[in-house]
């Protein structure tokens, strides 16, 4: 097979896990479609895959930003689409794995940025005042008043396009020949999921590598937009108790993944698979059927 496999889904659902297994069976090489992933230190609280769990699997794009810098979803569209090339031009299947919605789409669709758009510079406003201009142009919009860069990219999008993001019908041009493969599982079941995976995140360690990063001065937009490093900077500046923040970032999580189901069904045309969490081999047997018959 020489083609692209891409992997969706909500977190926790895994998506790591299935990518592995695909790359083993046809020869692949993963990139990363993660938007926290890209960034070095940033381990535990994103859910980034071990050495052990790659399997001498070979992964791009992960672990190669400072946390201190920004990277913007053009940057990302760049380097992800070398990384394609590089990959095929090997003989190698493309495997393309992570719940960004916007990274994914970036990289397979005809999305074009404009020359003067690429970097909008927001930093003399505060982030009330652009998402009172985010409300002007989106009243409906769905975005957190607290998420900064998710604001500032609706805003680009807006000044690209003339109209609001929660407009955009995702009904783009694919530019590559791709599969995409999504897995889902029942809501219930999969937020428990996501609530303890939030739980074990602590007992690996996820409040040293935050403690970390606060103390060495990391100040970047990333710790104050990722969950999991935002509510633990509250916490370290005294805002909230330990316990409010593991309670929000269990929240935080599970609306996340709510998300992420909204906008991969609106935005591409995805290939669902019912996730056995007790049998996930069951599952991963489904998908290789589905790429045989096709």
């Amino acid at each position: 097979m020489n083609k692209i496999i891409v992997i969706v889904g909500p977190t926790g659902v895994g998506k790591t896990k299935l990518s592995i297994e695909l790359a083993k069976k046809y020869d692949g090489e993963i990139i990363n479609a993660d938007s926290t992933q890209v960034y070095k230190d940033l381990n535990i609280g994103t859910a980034k895959v071990t050495e052990e769990e790659k399997e001498g699997i070979k992964h791009h794009l992960l672990s190669f930003i400072s946390p201190n810098d920004l990277y913007t979803v053009y940057d990302y569209q760049i380097d992800g689409r070398k990384a394609i090339d590089d990959i095929l031009k090997r003989n190698k299947t493309v495997i393309i794995v992570g719940g960004s919605g916007l990274y994914v789409k970036v990289l397979l669709y005809d999305y074009n940025f404009k020359e003067e758009d690429k970097r909008i510079s927001y930093e003399m406003y505060t982030i009330e005042d652009l998402y009172n201009k985010l409300k002007e142009i989106d009243p409906n919009t769905d975005i957190s008043k607290n998420n900064r860069q998710r604001i500032e990219r609706a805003l680009t999008f807006y000044s690209e396009n003339g109209f609001p993001i929660s407009m955009k019908d995702g009904r783009d041009k694919l530019l590559y020949d791709c599969k995409i493969i999504g897995l889902t599982a029942d809501r219930d079941k999969l937020y428990n999921r996501i609530r303890r995976k939030t739980e074990i995140m602590f007992e690996n360690g996820l409040l040293k590598e935050v403690k970390e990063l606060y103390d060495n001065g990391i100040n970047g937009q990333i710790v104050h937009t990722a969950i999991g490093y935002k509510e633990l900077y509250d916490y370290f500046d005294k805002k909230i108790s330990l316990e409010e923040a593991i309670s929000i970032i269990k929240s935080n999580s599970t609306s996340y993944a709510k998300r992420q189901f909204t906008w991969f069904n609106n935005q591409m045309n995805v290939k669902w698979f019912n996730v056995d969490f007790d049998n996930f081999d069951k599952t991963i047997e489904s998908v290789k059927e589905y790429l045989k018959e096709e």
